[in-house]
């Protein structure tokens, strides 16, 4: 029974057509009987609630009708498609048109498929436009799921021009002004035609010619100003977006970057916002100038013919669908090609950055099949919005091809009728070509525009994003003497504070100003995450941080970056001068602070060798010196500041036996006026510390003097005779082969 319902249902519309044309068609026969022949207005009416009491019985009693036909649309559609001929008629009659050709005609061929016509672009116009409009409630406003909304994003991208109203007030006016004098152009083409046509006043032939050539080149003026001024101030704008993206970028939480891949990162600020930069500019710049154009000629096209301009207006609600329903697919797959790009963009930013290890292993085939994977993904998706896009322009053409046909047909129509006169039929076509092409490319640049819209989403993600830190504090002492507690510290990475998340658990340690502490441990044991706590890159789980007895969140992060200066075994140099590295984040020190921290360095000499001293370009992170030789710079960064608090994570590792002695000879001194905490596998460093705290598994496990803690016998011993051992057993071993 299902089956032979949904069959029927198939054949439903085309028995709806059948019947309403066996009507029209009987209307006509009956219309020419002696009784209706003198009352064309009663079979007019007549036939009309007729064809609307047979659609209607068949919508409620035909086995398998659609439910649709029934529902509220369904019955206006029936309603649009009977009356809305007898209302059209009525109307002229009301104002004193001519009417025959409408009474004796309106069941004609084409008439009645005028009438689906107009059915079709009515359903049209309230199914897409007024409908969702009338029936939108507030609740259901409210209930509306949270998500990306280009008309928001589209408001937060005009949001950056309000600083320039000034100079798009000025944009505006010349808009208006070349719009009109391009626009008044096509006015004097039609009077021309005419002044042609009837051989009329000579004279005006020259005059409309000098007219048009003033307009043209004031338009042409008006437009260079505008573009100039447009373009610059666009330029502003999207150096401002772009620098309020990484503004928002630096301020997040190290987690945040921790989660998130650099090769993103940079898309995100160069891509994405570069496709911003061109929905402001080039899209906006349309979407002005052909909105311009499209009130002046709206004028224009009324003053010859409203009946004309009120069929281009009836096509503008298929045009309008047709980029909305592409669209939205195109931005879908521009979106994933985004990601897709930033994924890329991963490979390639991973794969230089550790070109060295790539190297040493012999990796460059397989780096570059992953990169040839990522990029055939993009290759992949590319295809799809290549024929998304197609599409998208086939189905415009099209309907605006279609559009032209139509008006040329109805024009001519009217000249023969002796409604418009031949000039005014071609102003009118020059104006509707003009507008056609307005159309055309707006919906051209929409796909374009909703592709921008996609990347903008996710930069005013970073842009909206709050970073996950406390409140910002207050405290700026001028006396700092660098005393540093943690009490009962916990902290994971994930958050998470089960016992096996946890990387500190109940740490309680000291650094006492004007001594050197080491920090010492088996791997992951917790030494490196303590000095990332003491930076506040992270916040502990529970447990407090306290420096000079105060908390560390209550004190302001420049003035903490200030005091504390840290020095990690990786450590990163700029793409820049050895000058201007040491300087990093101190550009006010003197050449004299530099030159006393890089002897303090025991870099000085090193760096006076090179080929143009303090003015060597350190090559990108750091590549043009050696591991030693970028310690050391990294040292003296970290001096120059003069730190109460100095960190140094295993900073000496790549030193020298000569160079660490005299590093460690310059951090005696510099004891005596900051405290320092070193980080150091080795334990001939560690044992020249005042104090060694040694930490295993995320616990302090025992803390005291090198002698003390030998003497203890615990870790620390352990580690110092495993190390000892490990020394030995090579010179022993080539004694034995001597």
């Amino acid at each position: 029974y299902l089956r032979v319902m949904q069959k029927m249902s198939y054949f439903f519309p085309v028995v709806c057509i059948c019947m309403d044309v066996c009507a029209v068609h009987a209307i006509r026969l009956a219309q020419l009987s002696p009784l209706l022949l003198p009352h064309p207005f009663i079979t007019l009416w007549g036939g009309a609630l007729t064809r609307a009491f047979i659609l209607g019985f068949l919508a409620f009693t035909y086995p398998g009708g659609l439910p649709w036909v029934r529902s509220f649309e369904g019955l206006q559609s029936i309603a649009v498609l009977c009356f809305h001929f007898p209302v059209y008629t009525t109307l002229l009659w009301q104002l004193g048109q001519s009417t025959v050709e409408e009474l004796w005609g309106w069941h004609s061929w084409e008439r009645v498929l005028q009438g689906y016509a107009v059915t079709a672009v009515s359903w049209l116009y309230w199914s897409r436009y007024i409908s969702s409009f009338m029936t939108r409630t507030p609740s259901q406003k409210k209930e509306k799921k949270p998500g990306p909304d280009s008309r928001d994003s589209l408001k937060r991208l005009m949001g950056y021009m309000l600083p320039y109203s000034a100079r798009f007030i000025v944009v505006l006016a010349l808009v208006v002004l070349s719009s009109y004098g391009e626009m008044a152009i096509p006015q004097y083409t039609g009077r021309m035609a005419d002044w042609i046509i009837n051989e009329e006043a000579p004279d005006a032939f020259s005059q409309a010619i000098t007219i048009m050539t003033l307009l043209t080149f004031a338009s042409a003026v008006f437009e260079f100003l505008c573009d100039l001024t447009y373009n610059v101030t666009m330029s502003l704008i999207h150096t401002s977006v772009q620098g309020a993206v990484f503004q928002a970028v630096l301020r997040q939480e190290i987690a945040f970057f921790d989660a998130t891949s650099t090769g993103e990162l940079v898309s995100r600020i160069t891509t994405d916002t570069n496709d911003m930069s061109e929905a402001l500019s080039e899209k906006l710049s349309l979407l002005m100038w052909y909105t311009a154009r499209f009130g002046f000629l709206l004028y224009f096209m009324v003053s010859q013919s409203w009946k004309m301009t009120l069929l281009t207006c009836m096509g503008l609600p298929i045009i309008w669908v047709i980029p909305e329903l592409t669209g939205h697919f195109y931005q879908t797959i521009a979106a994933k090609v985004q990601d897709s790009l930033a994924k890329a963009n991963q490979v390639a930013t991973e794969t230089f950055s550790n070109m060295k290890t790539v190297r040493s292993f012999a990796n460059e085939d397989g780096e570059t099949e992953k990169y040839r994977q990522r990029l055939d993904e993009t290759y992949s998706l590319n295809k799809k919005e290549a024929v998304a896009y197609a599409a998208s322009t086939w189905a415009n053409s099209m309907t605006t091809l279609a559009l032209k046909v139509c008006i040329l047909y109805y024009g001519g129509t009217l000249v023969t009728r002796g409604s418009v006169s031949s000039g005014d039929l071609v102003s009118f076509v020059l104006y509707e070509l003009q507008f056609a092409s307005a159309v055309e490319a707006v919906m051209r640049s929409y796909p374009e525009v909703k592709k921008a819209i996609g990347a903008s989403e996710k930069i005013f993600e970073y842009l909206d994003r709050k970073p996950q830190i406390p409140p910002p504090g207050s405290l700026a002492p001028e006396n700092f003497k660098g005393h540093v507690q943690f009490k009962n510290v916990r902290f994971s990475y994930s958050g998470k504070t089960d016992e096996n998340s946890l990387v500190l658990k109940d740490v309680t340690l000291e650094v006492r100003p004007r001594q050197i502490t080491a920090l010492v441990g088996l791997n992951r044991s917790g030494k490196t995450t303590c000095v990332k706590l003491l930076e506040r890159f992270y916040q502990p789980q529970s447990g407090e941080i306290l420096l000079d007895g105060k908390p560390l969140q209550n004190y302001k992060d420049q003035y903490l970056h200030e005091k504390i200066a840290v020095v990690s075994q990786d450590c990163v140099l700029f793409a820049r001068s050895v000058r201007e590295n040491i300087k990093y984040g101190c550009e006010g020190a003197s050449d004299e602070d530099m030159y006393r921290a890089a002897q303090q360095a025991s870099a000085h000499k090193f760096i006076s060798g090179l080929s143009t001293g303090y003015d060597t370009d350190a090559g990108e992170k750091g590549g043009q010196v050696s591991g030693g030789q970028k310690q050391r710079i990294a040292i003296a960064r970290a001096l120059i500041r003069n730190p109460k608090i100095l960190i140094l994570d295993n900073a000496t590792s790549d030193l020298d036996t000569e160079n660490e002695y005299q590093v460690r000879e310059a951090l005696s001194k510099l004891a005596k006026n900051c405290s320092v905490l070193m980080i150091s596998n080795k334990m001939s460093v560690a044992k020249t510390a005042s104090h060694i705290i040694v930490l295993n598994n995320g616990t302090v496990e025992e803390e005291g003097s090198h002698d003390a803690l030998l003497e203890k016998g615990g870790l620390y011993s352990e580690l110092v005779k495993k190390q000892e051992e490990g020394f030995k057993r090579p010179t022993d071993e080539s004694s034995g082969q001597q």
